[in-house]
């Protein structure tokens, strides 16, 4: 294998196993920053060892091996080597299991569930609620994404030194707040579980529908939302709320395809191909809608917000013709949302769907009743629904002067320009 070829190995194996393995050693040292350290550690080593001597069999394994014998390492180093030995377990037996010659034959076999416990005690400790959101988005995208502070800047356009900054410092509230790694139990799961879902959701919104910059959206983003979401329906299955996000993402992430035209620019979805609909991603997230559901029953509770806009997205997929969806069932599904989750934002989202079921006369006066909503200010959404709703009734010269009102609201350039060009066909 060529010393390129070696090093794109190095780094596809990277990308996937970075997170388990600083799950692992951050369960050992207790420390997210010397973990991230130890296993950054084990990349140079391979970077030294497999150009040379190839690209081992299971090279997971050998970098998670290679990571865990420098934590070893650094432990035997530390003064405090017998109070860190107390908190990794006082079992002398699991701490030789981590050096003897065949254990990577036997990580796998012996240590699986535990490597599952370590991711989710990782994802937990990320999502942390002691942390800033912004915060919360990078350490998330680089110890459990595996992505490069430069891959973070670039995904939310901002300077590469304010994400190093940004997850320098959500590092160092961790340990100044003795934050442990650990999973929450009781009551407490499901507020930080609340916090993870929030942020796993953000990334993947931030991916789907880009706040700013040139592009529409950012696959990159959407694809990572969407693999987090999926481990952590592993990690945790009795949890209604992450299959009800993992639906919300399957069935969203269906669309990108359609959701442009050969230029780049947003096709709206009552515009769109739905030929061009993933199928496969409709049926996971179909199944995983069901399955919440099903764990909703179970429990006797009611869906959970994510849920509900799986739910209405499900809507959309199961409709072959824009005609075909079923708009009083998702009025319905919003009033059960705006019961759960209160928002101005489901409450324009909701009008949106009565201007489909019931006629936009309906719609606009839900619409009027948000206009000083002072969260919706700056939303450009609210003066493009609102639009929207005066071209339906005939009052073109009052929606192209909403759709410019939105348009600059709008960061997005391929937003704004969409906007403009609709305000333009208002023209007499």
């Amino acid at each position: 294998m060529s010393a390129e070829a070696t090093h794109r190995a190095i780094d596809a194996v990277w990308r996937i196993e970075s997170a388990r393995i600083v799950a692992s050693v951050a369960r050992m040292v207790r420390d997210i920053g010397l973990a991230e350290e130890l296993a950054q550690d084990a990349l140079i080593a391979a970077l030294e060892h497999w150009p040379r001597d190839g690209v081992p069999d299971n090279p997971g394994a050998w970098l998670m091996t290679t990571a865990k014998h420098r934590a070893l390492d650094r432990l035997r180093r530390d003064k405090r080597l017998g109070e860190k030995l107390d908190e990794i377990g006082a079992d002398l037996e699991a701490q030789q299991a981590l050096v003897v010659p065949d254990f990577v034959d036997a990580l796998d076999a012996a240590r699986e569930d535990e490597i599952g416990d370590d991711l989710l005690r990782l994802i937990f400790t990320a999502c942390h609620p002691v942390l800033g959101t912004e915060a919360r988005l990078a350490l998330t995208l680089k110890l459990l994404g595996g992505l490069s502070t430069e891959e973070i800047a670039r995904a939310f356009l901002v300077a590469e030194p304010t994400v190093a900054q940004r997850i320098v410092r959500a590092k160092r509230t961790l340990s100044a707040a003795r934050v442990p790694f650990e999973v929450p139990r009781g009551p407490a799961l499901g507020e930080r579980l609340a916090s993870v879902l929030e942020v796993i959701y953000l990334i993947f919104n931030e991916g789907y529908t880009a706040t700013s910059g040139a592009d529409w959206m950012r696959p990159a983003l959407t694809g990572e939302a969407l693999r987090l979401g999926r481990v952590l329906a592993e990690l945790v299955p009795p949890e209604p709320e992450v299959h009800g996000l993992v639906a919300l993402m399957e069935l969203q992430a269906s669309r990108v395809a359609a959701r442009v035209d050969a230029q780049g620019r947003p096709v709206l979805l009552m515009d769109q191909n739905r030929g061009r609909w993933d199928r496969l991603l409709i049926r996971r997230g179909l199944l995983a809608l069901e399955r919440a559901e099903a764990l909703c029953v179970q429990a006797g509770g009611p869906l959970g917000p994510y849920a509900l806009q799986a739910g209405i997205a499900a809507c959309h997929a199961r409709a072959g013709t824009p005609d075909e969806t079923d708009w009083p069932r998702i009025v319905a599904l919003y009033d059960a949302l705006a019961q759960v989750s209160p928002s101005p934002v489901v409450e324009l989202n909701r009008a949106v769907a009565v201007g489909m079921a019931f006629g936009p006369a309906a719609a606009l006066q839900l619409v009027e009743t948000l206009a000083d909503e002072p969260s919706l200010k700056q939303y450009q959404w609210l003066p493009s629904v609102r639009a929207d709703l005066l071209v339906k009734l005939g009052r073109r010269e009052e929606a192209r002067a909403e759709f410019e009102r939105a348009a600059a609201l709008a960061r997005n350039e391929r937003e704004r320009e969409l906007l403009l060009e609709r305000a333009r066909a208002m023209a007499p």
